[in-house]
């Protein structure tokens, strides 16, 4: 029988421009698979071309890049340019984002997320292949529409093939299209193992089968929140901050479902209720143990990569553990065992 694959660790590469080559080094200095830029105050794609400048082996991917916020064509030109100059180590990770800030922040349009998630992914499949195999460019969907394509705005051939596309996904329409469509599933942290196990995996393998395609030709990845210290006090630190996390993202309808599953649900309207006065240390006393546990690996430094590995196996192909309040010292320390 062969061996169960290797859990991947992947770490976060700044959104700051200036620390973004020795942050990006480091990571791969220290063993990790992949690194991942997040869109929240800094553009995601900008970070990821110093670090494929300055590493040469660390797979770079967006986590998210919001997807509703742009279009196919824009998104697949980037992508495009990205996979060919990190020598084809770019993971293009998309997501949704909620309403108010499609059409408040970014002033775009919103509608039916996963029918027009899945007709965004097709659209940057066709772009891709009218670039790399010189078929005729005629997309027309019902959100997007791509029809012109000359050699003027036809990128230069490159030797790899498109960048992996990866779908952040938390409800089981939008994780059953990530399933179908899709080359990995990107995990939110407050998603916890169960909610994976019922309700995530058999969503993505739904979609895996309308498609043809089995476990193997597909990538799931998690963030973990994570709890630790080298001293109780940095650990009871951690815990603090890991607690109002949590309370952070059950205050958001998006994740109620989670907290449903648990029996959790009443909690959410008195955590969104808090939210609004901007309660946020009251709400971080609401979360107790039992939830503590459901959504972090909590434990001194020693035990972290030992629990990590038993939450993800056998579900999980790679894991981006995240350190609340945890100095580059403890983090280190944490993850020695993955950097081997």
């Amino acid at each position: 029988m062969p061996s169960p694959a290797r859990l991947k660790v992947d770490g976060g590469i700044p959104n700051r421009l200036a620390e973004v080559p020795e942050a990006a080094r480091a990571l791969e200095h220290e063993g990790y698979d992949g690194g991942w830029a997040f869109e929240t105050n800094h553009d995601p794609f900008l970070p990821l071309l110093l670090a494929a400048e300055h590493t040469s082996r660390l797979e770079l991917g967006t986590n998210i890049a919001v997807a509703f916020a742009r279009n196919p064509m824009i998104v697949a030109n980037v992508g495009w340019d990205l996979q060919a100059y990190s020598r084809g180590r770019f993971i293009l990770g998309l997501g949704t984002q909620i309403r108010p800030h499609i059409e408040k922040r970014f002033s775009m349009p919103w509608s039916h997320p996963a029918r027009r998630m899945r007709e965004f992914v097709a659209a940057l499949h066709a772009i891709w292949s009218a670039w790399r195999d010189g078929t005729k460019l005629r997309f027309e969907g019902e959100f997007y529409t791509h029809k012109i394509m000359t050699p003027m705005f036809t990128p230069e051939p490159q030797p790899y093939s498109a960048p992996r596309v990866f779908l952040a996904a938390v409800g089981e329409a939008m994780t059953e299209m990530c399933g179908e469509v899709a080359d990995g599933h990107l995990g939110h942290p407050m998603v916890s193992k169960r909610y994976l196990d019922e309700v995530t995996l058999p969503a993505l393998r739904r979609g895996m089968r309308r498609s043809g395609r089995d476990r193997g030709d597909f990538e799931v990845a998690s963030e973990v929140m994570v709890a630790t210290g080298q001293s109780d006090s940095e650990l009871a630190a951690a815990v603090a901050a890991v607690r109002k996390q949590i309370a952070f993202y059950g205050s958001t309808p998006a994740y109620r479902p989670v907290l449903d599953l648990h029996g959790w649900g009443d909690l959410h309207t008195e955590l969104h209720r808090l939210s609004l006065q901007g309660q946020w240390d009251t709400m971080g006393s609401l979360i107790d143990d039992d939830m503590l546990a459901a959504f972090a690996v909590v434990g001194p430094v020693d035990t972290v990569a030992a629990a990590l590995r038993s939450r993800c196996q056998g579900a999980v192909d790679r894991v981006l553990p995240i350190f609340p309040a945890a100095t580059k010292a403890c983090v280190s320390a944490a993850l020695k065992e993955f950097r081997q």
